[in-house]
């Protein structure tokens, strides 16, 4: 059953309400504040946006590194930092180093899709 608006939906309206009609009115501290919620609230709708699928490649990539047993999203996360902790991985380990680099990108992507390093990265591993 689909309920509308959808939460990224509630989500894009506050924050456009925010921005074009509670902050051009507010000053000092208010105004800060409320830009600041302004942009909580784009992080959050990026996320509920974008997790599903950076979830599912985080996911997937921990599968193909060696020795992550496969098992719930926390456990095969917490697999790799104990390995990475233990010195059981390094940069030789395979594959390593492309999950790092992807799972920050796609934490960038919902915390910092402004950040230009994000996009000189981005632009970087598209690069043959």
């Amino acid at each position: 059953m689909q309920s509308s608006p959808s939460a990224i939906e509630l989500l894009e309206s506050v924050t456009a309400f925010l921005r074009n009609d509670a902050i051009p009115k507010l000053s000092g501290r208010e105004a800060f504040d409320a830009r600041v919620a302004a942009n909580v609230l784009d992080i959050v709708e990026r996320e509920l946006r974008l997790a599903p699928k950076t979830d599912a490649a985080e996911r997937d990539s921990l599968t193909r590194l060696p020795g992550i047993r496969e098992d719930t999203f926390e456990v095969m996360n917490r697999q790799l930092c104990e390995k990475l902790a233990s010195g059981q991985y390094g940069f030789d380990t395979p594959g390593l180093i492309d999950h790092l680099w992807m799972i920050t990108l796609n934490r960038l992507s919902i915390d910092q899709p402004g950040y230009s390093s994000y996009h000189a990265a981005i632009h970087n591993r598209s690069q043959p």
